[in-house]
């Protein structure tokens, strides 16, 4: 199928909020934002007919008489939020639900809709240029939460330079190129999780937040009594997150650090974005040379809660210049989550400008799933273009049940 593609940086007008079309599916509050499993309802399946009568499974007792039995499943619409891009990393339109190839638990689904959701008809204040969007693309905010593994209790001079940079390019990315409707967040690591600003449009907050990751300071929201309270409209990560010793405590690790903030994300629709700066935080064992690994004991609860609410890990690397023996467990994060590893660069603006860039427009597929009714858990998801000349970077599974 032919598809147009835009330039990653997008052209068009501001629109006040009032007129900013709302997500698709924001209508739906089951199991999360980007994988969301809603429209339950239970059905009795018919396996086979037995004398001429649907039944679901028929035997006999004792007696002789017909036994019918019936397995009641749940049928669930899954969402899955996809991004497209061309050889050039260009964002690919008008494709639609031949296009793409899900399989679930191994099982082939074909998306019963497609749409597209996009940014790119807004632009900052003076940008000239007007564009519509189409009339199957709707206009969609952006979500990203910059965030710093804080290197101060490692006592590396160079790293602390570094991380100093990036606070500083992140500021320049806040202050010159956030788009109207972007909302960000500023969060850091050291011994817990400390969230700076929760999720803003207002660039003075931001730059004041980034501020204080760069010196390591404690935000003043820790406690319940000093959170400000979100607005009715207004996306929040604090609203879902514990306070305080509680949330020290949760937070020992980056694994848990990364794992709250994204269930903290669950009532937020879309694609949220996590610029992730960082040396690493695998396990480095020696296989060959040195080899970062995922810790078993904590990975997959942090991969499912990524997965499930929609949350794509983009590590940054703190020291671009240099290997880093963290690399293929960086990858793996950032591939299990739908991100990308950014690891070579000059400047840090250069990995900032390009996670926002290609976040500038992604397909939403639905499709339809089955599992046994009052059964929990989580179902791995793969999704493939037809088209071997386009990439594809998705939600790698979904939870399910109540």
């Amino acid at each position: 199928m032919a598809a147009d593609i835009f330039h990653p940086r997008p052209a068009a007008h501001r629109r006040p909020r009032s007129e900013v079309a709302s997500h698709p599916a924001s209508g739906f509050h089951l199991l999360g934002l980007g994988l969301l499993l809603s429209l339950g309802f239970l059905l009795a399946v018919a396996a086979q007919a037995v004398d001429g009568n649907d039944a679901v499974n028929a035997a006999t007792n004792d007696d002789g008489k017909a036994v019918t039995f019936e397995e009641m499943v749940e049928v669930s619409e899954v969402l899955l939020d996809a991004l497209v891009t061309d050889r050039q990393g260009n964002v690919v339109l008008g494709l639609g639900p031949e296009d793409f190839v899900i399989e679930d638990e191994g099982l082939s689904r074909t998306p019963t809709s497609v749409a597209f959701y996009s940014n790119r008809f807004q632009l900052r204040d003076g940008a000239e240029g007007i564009q519509h969007p189409a009339a199957d693309e709707a206009i969609a905010d952006r979500y990203f939460v910059l965030f710093f593994h804080d290197p101060r209790r490692f006592g590396d001079s160079r790293l602390i330079r570094q991380h100093l940079q990036a606070v500083r390019r992140s500021s320049q990315w806040v202050e010159e190129e956030m788009l109207p409707g972007d909302w960000v967040a500023v969060a850091s690591f050291d011994f817990k999780l400390k969230v700076h600003q929760d999720f803003t449009q207002d660039r003075d907050a931001l730059l004041a937040a980034l501020r204080r990751a760069s010196q390591g300071k404690e935000p003043n929201n820790q406690w319940l009594s000093r959170r400000p309270e979100a607005g009715a409209d207004q996306p929040s990560l604090l609203t879902h997150l514990p306070a305080g010793d509680e949330l020290r405590d949760q937070s020992t690790q980056m694994y848990d650090a990364l794992t709250l903030l994204a269930d903290a994300t669950r009532d937020i629709i879309g694609r949220k974005n996590l610029m992730l700066f960082t040396v690493g935080f695998g396990e480095v064992r020696q296989r060959s040379g040195l080899v970062s690994e995922a810790d078993p004991r904590y990975y997959p609860e942090m991969r499912q809660a990524l997965n499930d609410n929609n949350v794509a890990i983009y590590p940054i690397n703190l020291l671009p210049s240099s290997r880093n023996a963290q690399g293929h467990f960086l990858n793996q994060l950032a591939a299990d989550s739908g991100g990308r590893y950014q690891e070579t660069f000059v400047d840090f603006l250069a990995p900032i400008r390009r996670v926002a860039d290609e976040s500038n427009g992604y397909y939403l597929l639905s499709y339809q799933a089955q599992h046994a009714a009052g059964e929990q858990g989580y179902r791995e998801v793969s999704v493939k273009m037809r088209n071997p000349e386009l990439e594809v970077r998705a939600r790698r599974g979904y939870r399910y049940g109540s």
